[in-house]
């Protein structure tokens, strides 16, 4: 006589497996720089689903792209939330896409994405970033700014972010926000910056609102630094460092309306993740 197995439903669907590449972005070297995680999607998952492998992946960003004729339509979700721009992720999407996964020639790619057209050229070992301007305005400041960042900038600027500006380096360097006082305050995240010791200036960006305390290496921020820095300082070039623990370089140009942000991209990892097939 045989024995029958009743295998019981739990629900389970079949799952999906989605490459990942993790990369280190504006970094002098391996574990420098900011990581982010970069997933090709053949199509796009449900929202719900991408915020949920961004939350699990907990870096500062995930970078997803669908391939669309020849251009690619790039997506950036934080552990907390979808955002609307993000540098580095790019800079590491642009990566897997010309160097590990070599899916087109040419030293070129295009990304279709929430803030528009975003080109991405390989130059040397530096990967180069065509964004949009963002300068900073005179702005009505939060009254609970200061207490927030437990220190007084010499100014205050906005923009996307508030800048934060410092008189020297070192004060930069010192900063230890309150991240709960920040979080509740309605900006989307803080950049605090001072002229360099050995570069042209240097700056550190927080956004606890978003799920990021401190982000490594910030490409964004660098749409309002760039033409702040280049208007105060007369010069069209910069280079920037980003003094968080991890460290970030950048190469920054002054366009007008354009921002051109340039720095490398190590490779880190490469895997498969799994996920329930919600197609099934």
């Amino acid at each position: 006589m045989g024995i029958e197995l009743f295998l019981p439903d739990f629900g389970l669907q079949w799952n999906m497996e989605i490459p990942i590449y993790q990369v280190d972005a504006f970094a002098s070297q391996l574990f420098r720089g900011n990581p982010a995680a970069v997933c090709p999607l053949s199509s796009w998952l449900p929202d719900k689903t991408l915020q949920s492998i961004a939350a699990e992946n907990n870096l500062a960003e995930t970078a997803y792209y669908v391939r669309d004729n020849g251009r690619y339509q790039l997506r950036w979700f934080t552990p907390g939330v979808e955002v609307d721009l993000c540098g580095h992720a790019t800079v590491a999407a642009a990566s897997v896409i010309l160097e590990t996964r070599r899916e087109q020639p040419g030293p070129r790619v295009v990304f279709d994405s929430k803030s528009g057209e975003l080109a991405v050229e390989k130059e040397g070992d530096l990967y180069s970033l065509d964004f949009p301007s963002r300068p900073p305005a005179e702005c009505v400041v939060d009254p609970g700014l200061e207490a927030a960042l437990k220190a007084k900038p010499t100014s205050v600027l906005g923009a996307r972010d508030y800048l934060c500006v410092f008189e020297d380096e070192d004060q930069v360097r010192a900063l230890a926000p309150d991240m709960d006082k920040l979080a509740v305050i309605d900006r989307f995240g803080f950049i605090a910056t001072a002229p360099g010791k050995d570069c042209d200036f240097v700056s550190r960006f927080f956004a606890p609102g978003k799920g990021v305390p401190e982000d490594p290496a910030t490409g964004s921020a660098h749409t309002t630094l760039t033409p702040y820095w280049s208007r105060r300082l007369g010069k069209e070039k910069l280079f920037g460092r980003q003094i968080s623990a991890r460290g970030g370089e950048l190469w920054c140009e002054d366009r007008g309306d354009r921002v051109k942000i340039a720095g490398r991209a190590i490779p880190y990892l490469e895997g498969i993740i799994t996920v329930p097939d919600t197609s099934a």
